[in-house]
């Protein structure tokens, strides 16, 4: 069996780009255009995008997807921001200085004070002695006198008192409707002529109306003298008062 040998074929050649064809000059134009036309050309194609722009942008559908597409445009439109630059740190503190301590001061040594002069005061003069004018002594009370001692008053029993004239009664009306009544004793002094000379109530009768009555009434009274060596004397007595209903 007899085998093919391998036939070698050259690739093919990349095809040469198509050359665009020139466009066939527009009839009644130069295919020269001046500045101004130039200008005006350029102005229209504008206008005309402007306005198919706007008009494609009255369609729901087409504003949609523009306001859609609208961030992502700006987004690349937009320069990226500039990383923030870092914060430098803060300067280091300086150490502070501290101010020299001051120097001490050394104190000196105080003045030695003079010591005062010795100035011994000559001694005083005696004085003479000025005589002492002593007061006499006062007199010598006198001797005192012996007062002679009141007599004493004779005491004699009411059972043997005399009467000249017996003491009147006057009972008093308030104590008769009050239904007072008693006897009053009285101590009396009679003078060395028999007559009273002074009173009190030695026991009382319970009602200071009759007591009152008794004083008053006795003064009425008129008594015989006592007798004392044959001489009228003083004398004290109880004299009873009774006073009764």
């Amino acid at each position: 069996m007899t085998t093919a040998s391998p036939v070698f074929v050259e690739p093919a050649s990349p095809a040469a780009p198509a050359r665009p064809l020139p466009l066939p000059p527009l009839p009644g134009r130069s295919d020269e255009l001046g500045p101004q036309g130039r200008r005006a050309l350029i102005g229209g194609v504008v206008a005309a995008h402007l306005v198919g722009g706007w008009a494609l942008l009255q369609i729901d559908a087409v504003r949609n997807a523009v306001i859609d597409a609208a961030p992502v445009l700006m987004v690349d439109m937009i320069a990226p921001a500039e990383p923030p630059k870092p914060t430098p740190p803060p300067p280091a503190p300086q150490p502070r200085k501290l101010a020299p301590a001051p120097a001490p001061l050394i104190a000196a040594a105080p003045t030695p004070t003079p010591a005062p002069p010795a100035f011994v005061a000559p001694p005083p003069e005696p004085v003479p002695p000025q005589p002492v004018n002593v007061a006499p002594a006062p007199p010598a009370p006198p001797a005192p006198v012996a007062q002679p001692l009141a007599p004493v008053l004779k005491q004699v029993a009411p059972s043997a008192v005399r009467y000249v004239k017996e003491p009147t009664l006057n009972f008093p009306l308030l104590a008769k409707r009050a239904r007072e009544q008693g006897t009053v004793v009285l101590r009396i002094t009679v003078d060395v002529n028999g007559r009273l000379k002074d009173a009190w109530v030695h026991k009382s009768s319970g009602f200071e109306r009759i007591d009152q009555a008794a004083l008053k009434d006795i003064h009425s009274a008129r008594f015989v003298p006592q007798m004392e060596d044959g001489k009228p004397v003083e004398w004290q007595t109880l004299a009873p008062l009774a006073y009764d209903l």
